[in-house]
């Protein structure tokens, strides 16, 4: 039985008619295929082929195939016959479906009602018959729990006993133990083989998605997830709960057996990456349009809402928000938390574990947790096991700055650690001693988790590659919330911070573009706070800032007239690093560690969407004195003019001028003159200059330099243990400005950052499934494929 003739037979302009069983049947009668033969079989080229020349032959294939899914799902696939067929089919949709997506004229196609499709042969009434996209979506949903094809029947007697696929309660056959199902199934890696396929069928049905143009208006839903996730789907629930177990349970070492992988092949891996993939896509959904319920049960909508709000109509969504105890969360962070350590363990141990590819997914999976579930994100903030997270971001951020490829890793990796940073506990957190010693490209240091964090961050800004640029804002905001509660830097990390606040604060960076201001802003504040909040365990920090004290004069004296300012601009020629490493004392790297390298020529990556201005990316609270927060409105609800920040805030707070034009930010650090319009005037530095907020700063400096000094001179010092321990045992108590209150940008929910995790994570799912390329060489919309 040659599938290919058939192939090129259905291209033939005559329609072959729908009740030509013998003809259709060719299509998946076939026994020894597999998903990558049907990609061989079918090319790209013929499928076009019969979409432009035979439209009713393809129409015809599509609804056949469908009928043939409904089949398999009403008889509940009891013979090996039936289970083929059901699997070609499959095979066969996942192969079609993206040239239906890619033609317009297409893509209504599965929303129709077929004429006569009732099963009764065309006398049924028209009326109810469903759209194509439901039955097919229903049949998956079916087969996902079908004994003895994907799941354990429960039924010990023959065939003749089998059980109804309609009776069945499939919450009894959750495919993992984990939330809400204590029972841990038989591994079967048959059953495993058979949801990948059915899964990728469905990851396929929902990628519509990747072929309309990105929009402003992320509300837009997806029609597939919106059917597949509403209540007409009765395995709602059950599915929820395999897939999320699934991915969590799963343990890559090869069951706490080093090498074992090596041994025995993981059918299970597949799965768990199919499931992640649609998990994430069914969890697509734009919060900050919503009222969903937030932790208290009050709404985010108006005060005229129902009393108890339905919360979202995607079911998936709606059971992420509630999931609520204590071993669930615990069960999910540890599964989280184990496989995006994955990658590290490597490093020490190489090869004793597979080394897992789905990270990406993971961490869009951990955002969504965290972003519909505030009580999860509680729960992680609870105790130190938010570390078990944060380390590996930092690894993931360090690892790939320097690669053009992975920007997306880069900005996924750095709003985790914004959401995170907005709750108090993730500052006091950082305070644990850093013992892990996972090899990284950074240099040696002893301290704590802020200390990793700074020395990472620092090396993101130096030594990371120009497409970064629009991350500073954020990296530095990490900074500056978690500052209050920073107990002791240690000297490597209080250097960094220094180096940072001197080359942001040259004459030719700070009027080179509009903005670049705001990050000595950011890093005035981070000082501020430590020193008025911190002061007793941070000598190192407050040694650091009396030996760079020239850079705070300097700051203060910023000059502010035209022909200073050209003096400035031109300086710039003369440093053609963006940032000098000169001085940034970087010493060793730690041991075992490989550099961070730029992607290898010919990687493929895909486009993302600009990112919103850190102004609509947070909203500012103020810290009360018995720790709670309150959100503190702009008082013009006026966007801010150009470049001008708005008169409401007067703490020299960083208002993002520009947030409306993304695409600049992107060219942050380079000279005045690629921007186009805008030049620096003496109106506009004074603007800013005056808000500088170095009043702390400087009256540190007027009572401990001279302090200093005369130890200096008095003992003949140049050793500074002497100085430390002077400054350990000093206070400013009485002689520092009243504290300023403390200031949190909290992460909020905003359609931007929705339409960018929607172009970010359909782009990782584009480029991991490669064996079969299901969505190689069709004109997607959503992103541009590029080659680094």
């Amino acid at each position: 039985n040659d599938s290919s003739a058939s192939v090129t037979m259905f291209v033939s302009p005559q329609p072959v008619e729908a009740t030509d069983d013998a003809f259709w049947d060719q299509f998946w009668a076939d026994t020894a295929t597999s998903v990558q033969d049907v990609f061989a079989l079918v090319p790209a080229a013929e499928i076009r082929a019969v979409r432009e020349e035979s439209p009713s032959n393809l129409a015809t294939l599509c609804y056949k195939a469908v009928e043939k899914l409904v089949q398999g799902a009403e008889s509940g696939c009891h013979t090996e016959k039936e289970r083929q067929i059901v699997l070609n089919c499959c095979r066969l949709l996942t192969r079609i479906l993206p040239y239906i997506f890619e033609d317009p004229d297409w893509r209504g196609f599965f929303w129709s009602t077929v004429p006569g499709a009732g099963r009764g042969g065309g006398d049924e009434d028209d009326e109810n018959a469903r759209p194509l996209a439901e039955s097919l979506l229903l049949a998956v949903a079916d087969l996902l729990f079908c004994p003895d094809f994907t799941v354990q029947s429960h039924r010990r007697s023959t065939v003749d006993t089998a059980e109804d696929i309609h009776s069945i309660d499939s919450c009894e056959y959750i495919w993992e133990a984990g939330v809400g199902f204590a029972h841990s199934p038989q591994p079967n890696y048959i059953h495993d083989l058979n949801r990948t396929e059915l899964l990728k069928l469905l990851l396929t049905c929902f990628s519509e998605a990747m072929y309309l143009p990105p929009s402003s208006d992320s509300s837009n839903t997806n029609p597939w997830v919106q059917f597949f996730c509403s209540t007409e789907n009765r395995h709602a629930l059950p599915l929820f709960t395999s897939l999320l177990n699934v991915v969590c349970a799963y343990d890559p070492v090869g069951y706490g057996i080093p090498y074992n992988h090596l041994l025995f092949s993981d059918y299970r891996e597949p799965l768990v990456e199919e499931a992640a993939q649609v998990l994430i896509v069914t969890l697509d959904y734009d919060s900050s349009t919503s009222s969903s319920p937030t932790l208290d049960g009050t709404t985010t909508g108006t005060a005229m809402d129902d009393v108890d709000p339905p919360g979202p109509d995607n079911l998936f969504v709606n059971y992420l928000s509630r999931i609520h105890r204590e071993e669930d969360f615990q069960f999910i962070l540890k599964g989280v938390a184990r496989l995006l350590s994955n990658p590290l363990v490597q490093t020490y141990l190489p090869n004793s574990a597979k080394k897992i590819q789905f990270h990406q997914e993971l961490l869009v999976l951990f955002w969504k947790l965290c972003d519909f579930n505030k009580k999860f994100l509680f729960f992680v903030l609870k105790s130190s096991d938010v570390l078990d997270i944060l380390v590996p971001i930092l690894y993931f951020l360090n690892d790939a700055r320097a690669d053009q490829s992975r920007v997306g890793l880069m900005h996924i990796g750095v709003f985790i650690l914004l959401l995170l940073s907005g709750e108090r506990n993730f500052g006091v957190r950082l305070n644990k001693p850093y013992s892990v010693r996972v090899p990284m490209d950074i240099p040696v240091f002893t301290g704590t988790h802020a200390d990793l964090l700074i020395i990472v961050f620092h090396k993101i800004i130096t030594s990371g590659h120009q497409r970064l640029q629009p991350l500073f804002d954020c990296l530095l905001t990490i900074v500056v919330n978690v500052s209050p509660y920073l107990k002791s830097l240690s000297m490597v990390a209080a250097n960094k911070l220094l180096h940072l606040l001197e080359a942001f604060s040259t004459t030719w960076f700070l009027f080179s573009a509009v903005q670049n201001h705001h990050l000595v802003f950011f890093l005035l504040e981070v000082f501020n706070n430590i020193i008025q909040y911190q002061f007793d365990g941070n000598s190192n920090l407050v040694y650091a800032v009396i030996r760079k004290r020239n850079v705070f004069h300097q700051l203060a004296n910023l000059p502010t007239d035209s022909q200073s300012i050209q003096k400035g601009l031109q300086r710039k020629k003369k440093t053609p690093e963006p940032i000098s490493r000169t001085n940034s004392q970087d010493g060793v790297s730690m041991e075992g560690s490989r550099p961070a390298a730029p992607a290898e020529p010919g990687t493929l990556k895909t486009s993302l969407v600009a990112t919103p201005g850190i102004d609509k990316l947070t909203e500012k609270s103020q810290v009360s004195e018995d720790g709670t927060m309150r959100s503190l409105e702009p008082e013009s609800s006026q966007p801010p003019l150009e470049g001008n920040p708005p008169s409401a805030v007067s703490d020299g707070e960083p208002w993002s001028g520009e947030a409306s034009h993304p695409r600049r930010d992107r060219r942050r650090l380079s000279s005045a003159s690629s921007i186009g319009q805008w030049t620096p005037t003496p109106d506009w530095v004074m603007s800013w200059k005056s808000k500088l907020p170095l009043q702390t700063i400087m009256r540190l400096l007027q009572v401990l330099v001279p302090q200093v000094e005369k130890i200096c001179i008095d003992k003949g010092l140049t050793d500074e243990s002497e100085i430390l321990k002077f400054l350990q045992h000093g206070t400013l108590v009485g002689l520092l400005p009243v504290p300023h209150p403390i200031l949190i940008r909290k992460y909020q929910a905003n359609s931007g950052t929705a339409m960018w995790f929607r172009t970010y994570m359909w782009g990782v799912i584009y480029l991991r499934n490669v064996d079969p390329p299901i969505w190689y060489d069709t004109d997607v919309k959503l992103f541009e494929i590029q080659r680094v």
